[in-house]
C-alpha cells in the first residue's frame, strides 16, 4: 500500500515533470542549409543515398493538373531509370514509348498558373494547360506494333531491364473451342478448364526502348499464364521465369544483352534437361505422335518436381522417427500429390519460391483461396533439390518474411531504398497494426492473421514504386489512400497529405482527383485511382475511373504553388 503510494505524483509537482519534458528539436528544414551541410560535413559510412534522399522533402509535387488531354492510350509506367514512359494503344496490339523530358519541361506552360490545381473549363488558362500538358512532359518516340494474329496486350503486365533499356511485355488471344484434347492436356499434371479458367495463347515480347524495335518473342499455345500485375511472369536481373499454370511447368529464359530469349531449362515433367532422353530409352515409346502425347497423359509416374517435394516430405516425417510423423505423411499423401502449382517468384538466380494449392484454387472455383490450405516450396533449379517446405499457417515462414523482406521483393535491383518492414521501422508499424487487426477482429486469430500475410506470397516482380515520395522514412501518409505497392486504391473525397518524418511537418498535398458525381436516388460510385510516381523526380501520375470513364491527373512541382501554399498557411487552410 505503501509503494503504491509513493507512486502517485503530488497535483503540484505535475507541471513539474511536464517542463522536465524536453519537446522534439526539430532539424533545420532549408534546402540552402542543407546543400551546406552536405559540402561542409562528412557523413557515416553506406548513408550518403540515404541522406541525398532527403533533399525530396524539399523538391515536391504541389500542383495538380486534373482532367487533363492525353492521346488514346493507356498510360502504364516509367522506366526504371525514368528516362521513358510507355503506354498501351487503345486497341491494345501496340506498343507507345514516350521520353520523358523532365518535370521542369512544363514550367513555361506553368508560368501563370496560381493555386494549388488548375481551375474549371471556364478558365481559359486552366484549359490551356488542360489541352498541353500531356505534349510538354512528353515526347512519342516509338510506336511499336506488338500483338499479332488478333492478340491483345495485357495492359497491367511490363517487365524492365536492369539497364531500363528493354520491356518484356505480354499479349493473349482465346482459342478456339476445336484444339485437339492433347494440346490441351500434355501430361498427368495439366489443369481442367472451366469458364473461369478459359486457355490462352500466349506471346511475350521483348522491345527495345531506345530503337524501338521488337527483340525476340515466345509462344505459349493453348496455356494460362496469369499476366496481369506480372504474377505468372518472374524477372530477376538478366534471369526470365515464366509459370505455365495449365501445364504445371515453369519455363526458363535468359535475357541476353541484345535483347533475345535463350531457353534455360523448363521444370516440370522433368527436372534436368536429359531426364526425357533417360526416361524414354527406359520405355517402349508407340511410333503414333498423338500416342506418345496420350502415354504422357496417362502416365501413371509422378513428374520429377512434384516427386521431390513427396521425397522432401516424407524424409521430413522419417526423420521425426515418430510414428505419428509417419501416418501423418501417409494419411494426406493422396492431398500432397493432388497439389498444383499456382504462384511463383525467383528469389535468386538459382532459388524459387513456389506456391501448391489444390486444383480447385488454381483453376478460380473457390470463392475464398486463400482461406484454403497452401504451401510454399523452396526449390533449388542448380541441384533440383526441394529445400523448404511451409504451409500457409507456418509462423517460421512469416518470421522469415519479416526479417528479410528485401529479399522476397528484390527491392535492391533497381534502387537502394527500402520500405520492407525488415530495414523500415514504419512499414513494421503498419504491418504490426494489420496483425492486430486481424487478431482481434470478429473470426480471427493468431492463425488467421498468419494466412492473410503470408497471402502476399509469393510477390510479384516490379509491383514496388522506388519514389521517394513514398519512402516511409522520408515522408508519413495514410497508406488507405496510397502506397509503395503500384495497386488501385480507393480514391478519398480529400487530398492526400504527405508529412515530413523528420520534423512532421505538412509538405504537400496530392488531390486524386473530381469528386463523383451522385443523386439523392443513386449512392455514389465507387472509385479507384492508380498512382505512377516517376522513379526519383517531383511528378506523378493519378488515374482515376469511375465505372468505365478514365480521369488523368498529373502531379508536378510548380514554384507559384509553394508560394501560394505559404500564403494560404497565414490565413488558413485552402484544402
Amino acid at each position: 500500500m505503501q509503494q503504491a503510494t509513493d507512486a502517485v505524483v503530488p497535483e503540484n509537482n505535475t507541471s513539474e515533470v511536464f517542463d522536465q519534458i524536453r519537446p522534439r528539436k526539430i532539424p533545420n528544414q532549408n534546402i540552402v542549409y542543407r546543400l551546406r551541410q552536405r559540402e561542409t560535413h562528412v557523413r557515416k559510412p553506406c548513408t550518403q543515398f540515404h541522406c541525398a534522399r532527403q533533399f525530396h522533402q524539399n523538391i515536391f509535387p504541389n500542383y495538380t493538373i486534373v482532367n487533363l488531354k492525353k492521346p488514346p492510350c493507356f498510360l502504364r509506367k516509367f522506366s526504371p531509370n525514368g528516362q521513358y514512359f510507355i503506354a498501351f494503344s487503345a486497341d491494345q496490339t501496340s506498343l507507345e514509348i514516350y521520353k520523358f523530358l523532365g518535370s521542369q519541361a512544363a514550367g513555361e506552360l506553368l508560368k501563370n498558373a496560381n493555386g494549388h490545381m488548375t481551375k474549371d473549363d471556364a478558365d481559359p488558362e486552366s484549359h490551356k494547360i488542360r489541352n498541353n500538358i500531356f505534349d510538354s512532359f512528353f515526347h512519342l518516340k516509338h510506336t511499336v506494333n506488338v500483338a499479332p494474329n488478333g492478340e491483345h496486350l495485357n495492359r497491367e503486365c511490363s517487365l524492365f531491364t536492369d539497364d531500363g533499356r528493354y520491356v518484356i511485355v505480354g499479349s493473349a488471344v482465346f482459342i478456339p473451342e476445336d484444339r485437339h484434347f492433347f494440346d490441351i492436356y500434355r501430361n498427368n499434371e495439366s489443369i481442367s478448364p472451366n469458364p473461369k479458367f478459359m486457355l490462352e495463347d500466349y506471346s511475350l515480347h521483348i522491345i527495345d526502348l531506345e530503337t524501338g524495335v521488337l527483340c525476340d518473342t515466345r509462344k505459349f499455345k493453348c496455356d494460362k499464364i496469369f499476366l496481369s500485375h506480372n504474377q505468372g511472369i518472374y524477372l530477376f536481373k538478366n534471369i526470365l521465369a515464366v509459370l505455365s499454370v495449365q501445364q504445371q511447368t515453369v519455363h526458363i529464359f535468359h535475357v541476353t544483352s541484345d535483347g533475345s530469349f535463350i531457353d534455360v531449362q523448363t521444370i516440370g515433367r522433368f527436372c534436368y534437361e536429359d531426364d526425357a532422353l533417360v526416361y524414354s530409352s527406359l520405355r517402349v515409346e508407340q511410333s503414333h505422335p498423338s500416342h506418345r502425347q496420350g502415354n504422357q497423359y496417362s502416365d501413371p509416374t509422378i513428374n520429377s518436381l512434384k516427386h521431390r517435394l513427396l521425397v522432401y516430405l516424407y524424409l521430413k516425417a522419417h526423420n521425426e522417427r515418430t510414428p505419428e510423423a509417419s501416418r501423418q505423411y501417409f494419411r494426406y499423401y493422396h492431398q500432397f500429390r493432388s497439389l498444383r502449382m499456382w504462384k511463383m517468384q525467383l528469389l535468386d538466380e538459382d532459388h524459387l519460391l513456389l506456391k501448391y494449392s489444390s486444383e480447385a484454387v488454381v483453376s478460380l472455383l473457390s470463392q475464398d483461396p486463400n482461406s484454403l490450405p497452401s504451401f510454399f516450396v523452396v526449390y533449388n533449379m542448380v541441384t533440383t533439390e526441394v529445400i523448404a517446405v511451409f504451409d500457409n499457417t507456418s509462423k517460421k515462414l512469416l518470421e522469415l518474411f519479416e526479417n528479410f523482406g528485401d529479399l522476397f521483393r528484390n527491392a535492391s535491383l533497381h534502387t537502394f531504398a527500402q520500405f520492407t518492414c525488415s530495414s523500415n521501422i514504419y512499414a513494421r508499424q503498419i504491418q504490426e497494426r494489420f496483425k492486430h487487426t486481424i487478431i482481434n477482429a470478429k473470426f480471427g486469430g493468431h492463425t488467421e492473421a498468419v494466412k492473410r500475410l503470408l497471402a502476399q506470397l509469393p510477390i510479384s516482380s516490379q509491383s514496388y514504386s522506388s519514389s521517394p515520395y513514398l519512402d516511409l522514412a522520408l515522408f508519413s501518409y495514410d497508406d488507405k489512400w496510397v502506397s509503395a505497392m503500384e495497386r488501385p486504391k480507393t480514391c478519398g473525397d480529400h487530398p492526400i497529405r504527405f508529412y515530413a518524418r523528420d520534423s512532421g511537418l505538412l509538405r504537400f498535398r496530392i488531390q486524386a482527383g473530381g469528386t463523383g458525381r451522385s443523386t439523392p436516388q443513386q449512392p455514389p460510385p465507387r472509385r479507384l485511382v492508380a498512382f505512377t510516381f516517376h522513379p526519383h523526380e517531383p511528378f506523378a501520375i493519378s488515374v482515376q475511373r469511375t465505372n468505365a470513364e478514365y480521369v488523368v491527373n498529373f502531379h508536378v512541382r510548380h514554384p507559384a504553388a509553394l508560394n501560394h501554399d505559404i500564403r494560404s498557411s497565414k490565413s488558413g487552410p485552402s484544402w
